[in-house]
């Protein structure tokens, strides 16, 4: 008689069973108590319109978390040197791994940082160079453009056995640091004539610099520094005095009665203006020192950094200089053909990073690259690079758009990474808007239904299918495709560029139209922004808005940085005949307990800070004095928490009528930012609003040529149409507006085309195509063309 066999499947073992992260309860922003399940070893998108909530449930809540506890392992001591982190507004996170983000944060400004010291690239190449360059010239600190070479020697006292001993010693390093330009390249030149007026005196108010006003104490440090005669006109000082004027070394001495340090004009201006990144001056000081200062490249290194001894030592006939100016792509196939057994696993591990450039679409670049110029795209993709074929499994990979400034040929590639990653036992997630992505998840999660207030809840969770019948704002859109135009718009002149070079451009001519919308698109790194930024200069007629991050603290709102406030306070005083400064929270209507903050931050040392409302103003950040005040009906913290449109309709007529407000208010509300409050912190602000918020700035400049670059970053598709209506407004009040952007639907909106390729780097830097839309998707002689008349349906 046959047995019967057991066919009960074997028990599922115990630590199987922990195959989702659980959210419970987010309050994180605008977040309303969201519950999720997120699966683990899975691809999971997060969705919907900007500012509904996505990056505060991925980064600010399960991301922070998980950084935060992996943080309280090391010791004290090692968290004291760490970024604090309190704990987010959740009730309940479960199932966390060790989260690795990627985001958008651009690299940092400073002018020594470059692609190949932010990747790890540059250094292995300094070890190259030490261990294989001919004539040796020493460690590889001798090829780094960060390392000075210094040298000293004197006497030292020493104990010894009880024994007081002076013994001579000596020290040298070997940097690789040019000594004349220190390390960046470049040296400026100042215009003295845009310093001072060399036909008056000191006391006549010869200083033109910003900031140098008669009476003022930097004024009097040199008109009654006693070192030269201040009724006498600059032109006639002599040699010694203009000297002193000029290039003095720092002196102590009293001036008025006070004890202060002398030094001369030219160093004191280097060290207080041109120390700093020209993105963070103060829109007057920058205006000087664009005037006033010119950037060449330094004539004793040529613009490589380095000096002469580090440019001598070769491996193959190339310095450390002419890796760095390679084109990865190409410094990679050099590095492959060096096959050096000596120094095998330093050839494998620079080979393999180099490759992952390559792979992730940014082989164009050259590691002597200024990280600042990196777009906030290639930014992103150069932080990835350290990632791709690392060891580490069942880690959580967070994205934030990782398409941002990418071309739809590249997207593709992006999507291939983003699989590998979950493939290899990854849990990936991504925020993202773009549909080519969302397509690939095995989870999406749809935040709104709006943004700000109307959003921070769960409107869909499942599969992409799910999502596209689901009937929330992205599945209505999700199969959304712009239709090209019937008819263009006639230019009315043409902007001649001739012979532009900058970078990978090939003696570029285009003549771009005037009086339409021109979308100029290409591969990344086809010279987008080379040609655009580079020929045509923000200044007289030209506004540009580019991808920069808006500087801002957390006490920066729109109110502020607008300039909305000025007319609010100034409305405010007028009604009440009482100061300005009253209405400002930064100013002397300030709570005094909070300093106008509106919480007291508790500073815990390695622990995580702890900020609370404050007791006394109740987080309305103003003295109780000037909250009495009112206008229309309401104070001024009252008004600082409306949203914008309902401010619109508040200054709009009535006792608080006040036009100029009001003008503000409609720029607002014309891109989009209709739901955003007007005192809402900068910092907490997503990237597509930012960029937003500057449009609306702009949109007041006096310029007949709008530049923008990439004003879809951050968009849903649903606000890429806000968008497009309000470039056609743009564009029929008679501005003439050129867009650097990849979304075919801006493409499909364009009078006119121009596109760079046909590819990236060297490969690119031409013009590909030069017209219509409808004759770029006819013609489909270009990779953009291809996918234009894909996403069209031609």
């Amino acid at each position: 008689m046959a047995t019967r066999k057991n066919t009960q499947p074997p028990a599922r073992h115990a630590a199987d069973s922990h195959d989702l992260i659980r959210v419970h309860g987010a309050r994180v922003n605008n977040l309303k108590d969201v519950s999720i399940e997120i699966p683990k070893r899975r691809l999971t998108v997060f969705t919907g319109v900007s500012g509904s909530g996505k990056s505060s449930l991925v980064f600010d809540t399960i991301a922070a978390e998980s950084q935060r506890l992996i943080n309280e392992t090391y010791s004290a001591f090692v968290q004291g040197f760490m970024p604090t982190l309190a704990r987010p507004e959740v009730d309940v996170l479960d199932g966390l791994t060790t989260a690795i983000i990627v985001d958008q944060q651009r690299m940092g400004g400073d002018p020594r940082s470059t692609v190949g010291t932010a990747t790890d690239a540059h250094a292995m190449l300094r070890i190259l160079f030490s261990r294989l360059g001919k004539p040796y010239i020493g460690s590889p600190k001798a090829f780094s453009f960060n390392v000075a070479s210094i040298s000293g020697a004197g006497a030292v006292t020493v104990e010894r056995g009880g024994q007081t001993v002076k013994e001579r010693r000596s020290f040298s390093i070997t940097g690789g640091m040019c000594p004349r330009c220190e390390g960046r390249g470049s040296v400026t030149d100042l215009d003295l004539t845009q310093l001072y007026d060399d036909s008056k005196s000191l006391n006549d108010g010869a200083l033109t610099v910003p900031g140098y006003k008669p009476g003022g104490w930097s004024y009097r440090l040199y008109s009654e520094s006693g070192l030269f005669d201040a009724d006498k006109p600059i032109r006639t000082y002599t040699k010694r005095e203009l000297h002193d004027f000029l290039h003095r070394e720092p002196v102590r001495m009293k001036i008025a009665g006070i004890n202060m340090t002398y030094e001369g004009l030219i160093p004191r201006i280097q060290k207080s203006m041109l120390a700093k990144d020209r993105e963070s001056m103060q829109p007057h000081i920058r205006e000087f020192v664009d005037r006033a200062v010119t950037f060449t490249t330094c004539p004793d290194c040529d613009g490589t950094r380095l000096t002469e001894a580090a440019r001598s030592s070769k491996i193959k006939g190339v310095s450390i200089a002419d890796a760095c100016a390679m084109q990865i792509s190409d410094l990679a196939e050099w590095v492959d053909s060096l096959g050096e057994p000596s120094v095998a696993p330093l050839l494998a591990t620079l080979h393999h990073t180099l490759e992952s450039f390559v792979e992730i679409g940014l082989g164009y670049l050259s590691l002597d690259r200024p990280a600042g110029t990196l777009s906030g795209g290639e930014a992103q993709r150069v932080k990835m690079i350290r990632h791709l074929g690392s060891s580490l499994t069942d880690t959580t990979y967070v994205f934030d758009e990782p398409t941002t400034g990418l071309h739809p040929h590249d997207i593709q590639r992006m999507n291939g990474l983003l699989l590998r990653l979950r493939d290899k036992g990854n849990t990936v997630l991504v925020v993202e808007h773009k549909p080519e992505t969302i397509a690939i998840a095995d989870h999406v999660v749809d935040l709104g239904p709006g943004a700000g207030t109307a959003g921070g809840t769960v409107c869909f969770e499942g599969t992409v299918d799910g999502l596209r019948r689901g009937g929330t704002i992205t599945g209505r859109h999700f199969d959304d495709r712009a239709a090209l135009k019937e008819s263009v718009r006639k230019p009315t002149g043409v902007l001649a560029i001739r012979g532009a070079a900058k970078h990978n451009l090939r003696d570029v001519d285009v003549d771009i139209p005037l009086g339409v919308l021109t979308v100029v698109t290409g591969v990344a790194g086809s010279g987008k922004s080379s040609l655009i930024h580079g020929s045509i200069p923000a200044g007289e007629g030209v506004v540009s808005i580019d991808q920069g991050a808006i500087r801002g603290s957390r006490r920066s709102n729109p109110a502020t940085y607008t300039g909305l406030l000025d007319p609010v306070r100034k409305a405010f005083a007028k009604a009440h005949g009482v100061k300005p400064a009253l209405f400002s929270a930064n100013s002397e209507g300030a709570c005094p307990t909070c300093n106008g903050a509106g919480v007291v931050y508790t500073d815990l040392a390695m622990m995580a800070g702890v900020a609370t409302t404050c007791e006394d103003c109740e987080g309305k950040r103003f003295q109780a004095s000037v909250l009495d005040y009112h206008l229309g009906g309401r104070d001024i913290s009252e008004v600082l928490a409306m949203p914008v449109t309902e401010a619109l309709e508040f200054f709009g007529s009535g006792e608080a009528a006040t036009p100029a407000a009001h003008r503000i208010l409609d720029r607002l509300a014309d891109v989009g930012l209709g739901y955003v409050s007007l005192g809402q912190p900068l910092t907490t602000l997503s990237g597509g609003e930012r960029q937003r918020l500057k449009l609306a700035t702009h949109m007041s400049d006096k310029g007949g040529v709008y530049v923008l670059d990439e004003p879809t970053t951050g968009l849903h598709l649903a606000d890429v149409e806000q968008l497009l209506g309000l470039l056609d407004r743009l564009v029929d009040s008679g501005k003439s507006v050129i867009v650097i952007e990849h979304h075919q639907a801006v493409m499909a909106h364009a009078d006119w085309i121009v596109d760079l390729g046909p590819g990236a780097g060297h490969d690119g830097g031409r013009i590909v195509f030069e017209g219509t839309p409808a004759d770029l998707v006819a013609d489909r002689s270009t990779l953009t063309g291809e996918h234009l008349a894909a996403y069209v349906g031609a």
